[in-house]
């Protein structure tokens, strides 16, 4: 390969300047409190906080990751991230509003909103260092992973690990900076660049000599792995080692995974760096718009690229271990890709990259400081010693991750699996926390701690694998769950009236509570917010698989489905009207 060109250069160096830029250019107003810092005073409109959100959730992992899916088991082996749109939908419209309502500034000091008493507090302090050090370290470790292998590959003439460093440091400098400021302002320039690189990878990839020679991927390839749903029946290996995704794999990720793990960007309920921008919009209406329009580009718009360039590896590159395949992208990207428009690729990768390191660097900081060191450490010190030790932090977080990055991990996907593994049964307990009164703290500990103990058990006594190891563990968790909470004690009735005025949630499962405040005007239409999420994931799809259709050349039915999705929007949009959603606070 040839080294890159002052062009490719310019390219690189001009993207990581403007970045600089505008960190320094919001780090005053970040400054002013930790309001500010983690929220952005509540003042981002939806479209840059939607934005956010499909950014951080395109980190320079992503690509690598579906295109060694595709690689696997053909374009349905994304059905294990596809799923989750029905818990995307789930968010949009139940508890979009309720987060931004909820005037809280993370998703952890929900649970002393929620529930009461010493579990209460160990709970909130261990999720505050549990995920925002250790498992954030993972997620910005794998990220980190990718990046290590795109540099290795693309610019062999630099020394990766030390690439990764300056990266880190350089984008830990700017986040701790301008606080979430700029950090969405970034993000919405990263990711509309990291889009407009990724597409121009896909249109230069299909057109490669390899790939016309061979008639195109549609010849090239074997039919099933263009399919958009799993089979039936069993299916031999191709000659890229890629086999066919059994129809059991794909039951446990559609009728199970979505709602049942906890996985960074798609958490049953909204939590995350999701919740902490829905929180961080103008209002009710700015939160549902950024979670909409966040599932609609996160689903519809970014994967179609990913996908077309795993399956050209394919063509490319047949040989490739199985273990390697995610790698298949990357040389997909030194092949074809011209100089200059190579400093143009790494630009988006790069940009991709940052944007999510940057948000779970300002997420993590956010947990370990307002729901650790300030609820338990030093309360009632001045904002500014909090933004000054949330900066502080940052840093920290950052070389802890490089730590797990270096020493710890292997596998992308194999993390991906881990991580939904373990949190397998915790989605059941963070969706019904909102709408179920009878759930209590030790139910919240219960499902965290449950899943790792059936997921070690799996490991160590079973042959039981991913994906159909998410049934074994769903099962003993909603059960240990279920059992300790009616073994417990109930949050105290006090709190539960502070939560239920506070969010004004609604529904059957809060009657013992509402019956007390006949002055709370609550939510109501519970059936038509469902009518509206079975639309939402059938938009969502619709429009996902139309696109598809048209990519491949099957005209028709791409119309169909787009037509489909057309239709379901539109009386998604005519009901939120009916309502009156623009008089949302």
């Amino acid at each position: 390969m040839e080294q890159l060109n002052l062009l490719d250069y310019s390219f690189i160096v001009g993207y990581l300047l403007l970045t600089l830029v505008i960190g320094l250019w919001f780090s005053r107003r970040a400054s002013e409190n930790v309001g500010e810092f983690f929220l952005s005073g509540r003042q981002l409109p939806w479209w840059i906080a939607g934005t956010g959100m499909v950014a951080t959730t395109f980190a320079a992992d992503t690509p690598l990751a579906v295109a060694g899916f595709v690689a696997k088991n053909g374009i349905a082996g994304n059905w294990v991230w596809w799923t989750f749109v029905s818990g995307g939908m789930l968010t949009v419209f139940f508890f979009a509003r309720l987060w931004r309502r909820a005037e809280i500034l993370t998703d952890l000091e929900f649970i002393e909103l929620r529930y009461s008493g010493p579990a209460a507090r160990f709970l909130r302090g261990f999720k505050a260092i549990y995920f925002g050090l250790f498992i954030n370290a993972v997620i910005i470790g794998w990220v980190n992973l990718a990046m290590f292998k795109i540099i290795r590959i693309m610019v062999p003439e630099l020394n990766p690990e030390l690439a990764i460093v300056i990266l880190v440091l350089l984008t830990t400098f700017y986040s701790g900076l301008s606080g979430l400021w700029g950090v969405s302002i970034t993000d919405a320039v990263q990711f509309v660049i990291a889009m407009t690189g990724c597409i121009i990878l896909a249109v230069l990839a299909v057109q490669s000599p390899v790939v016309v020679s061979a008639g195109g991927l549609t010849k090239a390839l074997p039919g099933w792995m263009f399919d958009f749903f799993p089979t039936f029946s069993s299916s031999g290996k191709s000659i890229t080692g890629a086999v066919a995704l059994p129809f059991i794999s794909f039951a446990a990720m559609a009728f199970v995974q979505w709602w049942s793990s906890w996985y960074p960007g798609a958490e049953p309920g909204g939590g995350g760096y999701i919740a902490q921008r829905m929180m961080s919009a103008k209002n009710e209406k700015h939160s549902l718009l950024a979670t909409l329009w966040f599932t609609v580009a996160h689903y519809c718009l970014r994967p179609w690229p990913w996908i077309i360039v795993g399956l050209v590896s394919l063509v490319m590159f047949p040989d490739l271990p199985m273990n390697q395949k995610e790698d298949g992208y990357v040389y997909v990207m030194k092949a074809v890709l011209p100089p200059g428009l190579k400093g143009l690729l790494i630009a988006a990768f790069l940009a991709a990259y940052m944007s999510t390191l940057s948000t779970h660097l300002n997420w993590g900081t956010s947990y370990l400081i307002n729901d650790f060191y300030r609820r338990f450490l030093k309360t009632g010190a001045s904002e500014k010693h909090y933004v000054t030790i949330s900066k502080i932090t940052t840093f920290l977080t950052a070389a802890f991750a490089l730590y797990i990055t270096f020493f710890v991990l292997d596998t992308i996907t194999g993390a991906w699996e881990f991580i939904i593994q373990c949190g397998a049964g915790t989605g059941f307990v963070l969706i019904l926390r909102w709408f179920w009164w009878r759930l209590n703290a030790w139910s919240e500990i219960t499902s965290m701690v449950a899943p790792f103990i059936a997921f070690t058990f799996l490991q160590l006594f079973t042959t039981i694998t991913f994906p159909f190891s998410i049934f074994y563990i769903v099962a003993f968790t909603i059960t240990a769950t279920l059992i300790v909470t009616f073994l417990t004690p109930p949050t105290e009735t006090a709190q539960l009236e502070i939560f239920y005025r506070t969010t004004r949630v609604g529904g059957r499962l809060w009657k013992k509570i509402s019956k007390n405040l006949p002055d709370v005007e609550s939510d109501t239409g519970f059936v038509m917010l469902f009518v509206d999420w079975a639309l939402g994931i059938i938009m969502i799809y619709a429009i996902l698989f139309g696109t598809g259709k048209f990519i491949f050349g099957d005209i028709l039915q791409g119309s169909l489905y787009l037509g489909s999705g057309i239709i379901a929007g539109s009386l998604i949009f005519a009901d939120l009207n009916r309502r009156g959603w623009n008089n949302l606070n």
